[in-house]
């Protein structure tokens, strides 16, 4: 019997933390033997990591200025009606090839909203086709807020009319999606937490250079993607080191490879002996596991490995133009004693070095009690449903 087919879609707009995850649960299906095509809308990524998924690129839509109202194409130059209709024509025909037995869209209706031009049809040929697949929405626990009454209706009415089944890649002890999303209860049958999407337990040493908890461990910044306005938090790391009373420790600022060039260089300009500057590492996850403290903006991939490597951690949540679902997890971070937590307006050297001493003088924190099988259990899901 050959393998069940999944497509999954996923739009990464900015950063690359939705593709990341989608390629995670991607990973975990065919690990668990289905057939998977993974259909990217954003930017090609060079080297991702997609296990046995096929890779399926559509043409690229982005907002690089985080102008989320203005998609543009690969080359910067805004998207017209006609380049609409190549891209909805496009992924109409790889559903039409693939013929999937389950079909995933990351996000969709919660957030993406602009790609309505053609995830709308898409969903449409769904419904229509003969047998009709599954329709799962795949999502993270904690939603940027939304206050428009006619937002949510229309989400809820999506929900209803498209979609099978909801996984919110989140554990409810940590966070429910009814707090983020109030008319959760309205599809409540839906819904199935899967924990978070985080990478297996980190295995092997780092590799050679880096300091570890035995050689006292050194202070790690990272800024995920580099996309969001991380420069801040790696300029106020730079100047937070030397009032820190782990000053005498290697600090390493992994800057991220969307980071302006003109940034990084000033960064490494202006590091002091002791300091790395980065783009990323390979081994970031053993890094983690083995660093004296890490210092990170509150994204939903950054603390996913912050809670699987289990390390003392600072997060400083990225807020501009209006975003609070970095600020929510931080919040509720420092809430259960998982990290501490500076708030962007309140970032300067001297906070910043005030919460990794703070971060360093106390216990690792426990996050035995939080799901981290998110990937897994969505490919549990998935065959269940397929009946596999």
């Amino acid at each position: 019997m050959s393998a069940a087919r999944v497509l999954f879609y996923v739009q990464h707009l900015q950063g690359v933390g939705h593709l990341y995850r989608a390629a995670r649960i991607a990973r975990a299906m065919t690990a668990a033997g289905l057939a998977v095509d993974l259909v990217s809308g954003g930017r090609p990524v060079p080297g991702l990591n997609a296990g046995g998924a096929a890779l399926r690129q559509l043409a690229p839509v982005q907002c690089p200025d985080g102008d989320f109202a203005n998609l543009r194409d690969g080359r910067g130059n805004p998207i017209d009606e006609a380049f609409k209709d190549r891209r909805r024509e496009a992924l109409l025909a790889l559903f039409r090839e693939s013929a999937p037995d389950a079909v995933i869209i990351e996000a969709f209706p919660f957030g993406r909203r602009q790609m309505g031009f053609e995830l709308l049809a898409f969903l449409e040929a769904a419904a229509s086709r003969d047998p009709k697949p599954v329709v799962v929405c795949s999502v993270r626990d904690i939603l940027q807020a939304n206050k428009k009454p006619q937002r949510i209706r229309e989400t809820v009415d999506r929900v209803n009319g498209f979609f099978d089944f909801i996984l919110v890649h989140g554990d409810p002890a940590f966070a429910a999606l009814e707090e983020t999303f109030p008319a959760a209860g309205e599809f409540a049958a839906k819904v199935h937490y899967t924990g978070m999407v985080a990478d297996p337990d980190p295995a092997g040493e780092p590799e050679a250079g880096v300091f570890g908890d035995r050689a006292g461990g050194e202070v790690l910044v990272s800024a995920g993607g580099g996309a969001t306005d991380s420069g801040a938090l790696l300029r106020a790391a730079l100047a937070a080191r030397p009032l820190s009373s782990l000053k005498d420790r290697p600090w390493r600022l992994l800057a991220g490879p969307n980071l302006a060039g003109d940034e990084r260089a000033r960064l490494v300009a202006a590091a002091p002996e002791g300091v790395t500057v980065e783009s990323n590492r390979d081994d970031f996850p053993a890094l983690l596991s083995r660093c004296a403290v890490s210092v990170s903006q509150a994204g939903y991939n950054t603390v996913a490995e912050l809670l699987r490597a289990g390390c003392r951690a600072v997060v400083a949540p990225y807020s501009a133009g209006g975003e609070t679902e970095q600020s929510l997890r931080a919040a509720r971070l420092h809430e259960k004693g998982l990290a501490h937590a500076v708030e962007e307006a309140a970032l300067n050297p001297k906070t910043l070095a005030a919460a990794v001493d703070a971060a360093a003088g106390g216990p690792r924190p426990d996050r035995s009690g939080i799901d981290l099988g998110g990937a897994e259990n969505s490919a549990r899901l998935v065959k269940d449903w397929l009946g596999k």
